[in-house]
């Protein structure tokens, strides 16, 4: 079964603010890869992400925080971007915010 992979407008936003040209062509490629058994990619996320995966990608450096609707058939973008523990530009933490937000 293939799912159609859909970016919410913020995680389109944060894509296209990278400013290296192969890193985001390493996620575009990371993202096509969802379309095929998104359930078996990345790892589930717990506490306030639960319900969502992250998928380590582009030198384990970023992540795509995401999260699949088995029902429409659909993978949903929620964020992109670089893992910086306990700094709160921290890509878990924003997406955090935007859950909270009702954003993603």
């Amino acid at each position: 079964m293939t799912y159609r992979v859909f970016l919410t407008p913020t995680a389109q936003r944060l894509l296209n603010e990278i400013p290296d040209r192969r890193i985001r062509e390493q996620l575009g490629r990371r993202l096509d890869a969802l379309a095929h058994d998104p359930e078996q990619q990345g790892k589930p996320l717990r506490g306030e992400l639960l319900g969502y995966r992250s998928l380590r990608t582009a030198g384990q450096r970023y992540r795509i925080v995401y999260r699949v609707d088995r029902g429409r058939i659909i993978v949903i973008i929620v964020a992109i971007g670089l893992r910086k523990e306990g700094d709160p530009q921290d890509i878990y933490r924003l997406a955090q915010r935007l859950i909270r937000l009702r954003l993603a």
